[in-house]
């Protein structure tokens, strides 16, 4: 069976803009009528041939509304809701293809765009630059010098990988094939930065000539018109980055493998605070956020966003396609390697400044795959039965004699016991623990699962900040947050520069630190030793105080006793309107 003819009840109900229970009743309706639903799955689907002519074209017609709206936003120039229309209409072509498949389609595409804009704009400056100094033939020339694109550090296209070129192929048939010869053109014209990055398999997906040619559609009217290069690369770095945010919460639980939420990594970079030529590494890079982040936080800091040494390694090929074209999209190169940290560390001499990372929580590992004497286990090797202490101590193991990192982790390592309760013990004792913060809930997309942050430091004695020695700042963070749905959280700015500022003042670095209960508290090793080495922030910070309302204690309890009694006389009435109810139906 070809699922690529089917639809499922998910898909139907995006197509259609209704609730999956309505689209489930269609699909029942139709069955009645003699269309023949299969399951792929756990889901129902019906075949597209199935479906009525009125159908059809509401589902048509919703794709052409969709893309117009797209394109008039692009064609506005206005950056407000860009990224919104673009993915609502990316999203009506996807059909029935998986969104695991479809993520490198569509953002493969975006990539080809920036690529291409990028060449063109800087095609444009030559041409003004030369036009009166040189002659045609010697001007065509030099427009296709490659030195002249790389050294102003942007990517030379090759014509038959440039945007307009698929753009005079796309109605012609065979789109796929155009597009997978594009980017072996471009991957093999740019080796150092594109090789393994781009997704080159176009012809073995299930989408068609027609889709393929309505997403170029869609993306050939985002406009930058005199727009500079940094504006561009934000422009569409932030299109990127919200179609990998949504692609996360289409996939769930597989979401998170690639995507760690902006908000959680700007707090976690905003805590650390990088600095320029500092060398960055993520040993599970995923789609390469923390990288992109850092550079922002050096751009928002008036510094040179460019001067960071990043060191990536990921062990899934396909994200880390996705972390390569992120970083190329801003310009931003470094060191990003294939391969899994537990057992082939790909930098095993590396030490740097910063180690930022958001690894798989409680996954099995195999320990016996570790050499004898591993360097990175100095506290102890953790059971094959979950890997967090393995990864805390590879983040360790990769700091310089001041270097700094932050992690995000899952809320069970902070109190657990055991031999993985004795590696957190050894590690506070050796007063590496800095910054703890529990997260709340819901961070992460259709993940329950609550995490903290840790940062750990090697040397809290550093010319850097005050002397922390002996001192852990907690920090209970699980109020401070804005519910963007039932389903999902996340810091805000003004959250995020809360808890910032809280930490700088306690390093040290402006304005004046106090203990707040229920919110944060800078506590003495001596003080976690006597809490059995948890670091569970609740256990320190306390509950907050209750603010007094003026209102006498006695006044209140005969409010209290007032309104109880009057809930009673309430539900007596209720009762006996229930038992006349029962009374009159079995007479």
């Amino acid at each position: 069976m070809d699922t690529k003819n089917y639809l499922k009840t998910s898909d139907l109900a995006r197509l259609l803009g209704v609730t999956r229970q309505a689209a489930q009743q269609l699909m029942e309706k139709l069955e009645t009528e003699g269309a023949e639903l299969v399951n792929i799955g756990q889901s129902k689907a019906i075949a597209k041939s199935d479906l009525p002519p009125e159908v059809r074209e509401r589902i048509k017609s919703g794709q052409a509304v969709a893309t117009e709206k797209a394109i008039e936003v692009a064609k506005s120039g206005s950056d407000l809701g860009i990224e919104k229309e673009l993915w609502s209409a990316a999203d009506k072509m996807r059909g029935s293809i998986d969104p695991s498949e479809y993520k490198h389609i569509v953002l493969g595409l975006l990539f080809l765009k920036y690529i291409s804009d990028s060449f063109y704009q800087r095609r444009e400056e030559l041409a003004k630059e030369l036009k009166n100094s040189v002659k045609e033939d010697t001007l065509r020339v030099i427009l296709e010098d490659k030195d002249q694109y790389t050294a102003q550090g942007a990517f030379y296209v090759p014509e038959k990988a440039r945007w307009e070129y698929l753009q005079s192929k796309a109605t012609q048939g065979g789109l796929a094939v155009v597009i997978d010869q594009a980017m072996t053109i471009l991957e093999g014209e740019n080796p150092a930065q594109l090789e393994g990055a781009l997704f080159k398999e176009f012809t073995r997906t299930n989408l068609d000539d027609h889709t393929l040619e309505e997403l170029i559609n869609i993306f050939s009217r985002i406009k930058f018109d005199h727009q500079g290069r940094d504006q561009i690369q934000d422009k569409l770095g932030r299109i990127y980055e919200y179609f990998l945010g949504q692609f996360a919460d289409s996939e769930g639980r597989r979401g998170g493998e690639f995507y760690t939420p902006r908000s959680l990594v700007r707090l976690l970079v905003e805590v650390l605070s990088p600095y320029e030529n500092a060398r960055v590494l993520d040993p599970a890079c995923g789609s390469g956020g923390m990288f992109v982040q850092s550079s922002a936080f050096l751009h928002d800091h008036h510094k040179d966003s460019m001067k960071l040494a990043i060191y990536g390694q990921e062990s899934n090929q396909t994200t880390l396609r996705l972390c390569k074209m992120n970083l190329a999209l801003r310009g931003i190169f470094g060191d990003i390697k294939l391969g899994n940290s537990y057992y082939d560390d790909k930098f095993s001499d590396l030490k740097a400044d910063f180690v930022l990372a958001n690894p798989p929580f409680n996954s099995d590992w195999n320990p016996d795959r570790l050499p004898e004497g591993d360097s990175r286990i100095q506290y102890g090797k953790p059971p094959a039965s979950n890997a967090n202490f393995m990864w805390i101590q590879h983040f360790i193991h990769h700091l310089t004699s001041n270097g700094m990192t932050g992690f995000v982790m899952a809320n069970g390592s902070l109190a657990v016991s055991g031999r993985e309760g004795e590696i957190r013990k050894k590690i506070i004792q050796d007063d590496l623990v800095e910054v703890i913060i529990a997260c709340p809930p819901k961070l992460f997309y259709n993940v329950a699962l609550p995490v903290s942050l840790w940062f750990l430091a090697k040397n809290k004695k550093s010319d850097r900040f005050k002397d922390r020695s002996g001192k852990v700042l907690f920090i209970d963070a699980r109020e401070t947050f804005h519910r963007i749905s039932k389903k999902q959280s996340e810091f805000t700015p003004e959250n995020i520069r809360q808890i910032a500022d809280t930490v700088q003042a306690w390093r040290g670095e402006g304005g004046t630190y106090e203990d707040l209960a229920g919110f944060c508290k800078s506590a003495t090793l001596e003080e976690i030793e006597k809490a059995g080495f948890v670091l569970t922030p609740g256990r320190y910070v306390g509950v907050p105080e209750e603010e007094d309302d003026g209102v006498p204690f006695e006044e209140k309890v005969a409010k209290l006793t007032k309104e109880l009694e009057q809930y009673f006389a309430q539900s007596e009435i209720l009762e006996n309107r229930i038992k006349e109810n029962l009374r009159s139906i079995r007479s």
